[in-house]
């Protein structure tokens, strides 16, 4: 039978998941980093 998966777990995979993960993590933090600047400078 043919595989159907969407995405196979070898060359690499893991490794692609956790950078993007990373990167999201990097996105999200820098959000709430530009949030919290900016209510501290509004007086």
């Amino acid at each position: 039978m043919k595989d159907t998966t969407l995405f196979s777990w070898d060359n690499g995979t893991i490794i692609m998941v956790i950078v993007f993960s990373l990167v999201i993590i990097g996105i999200v933090s820098a959000v709430f980093i530009m949030m919290n600047s900016d209510k501290k400078t509004k007086k």
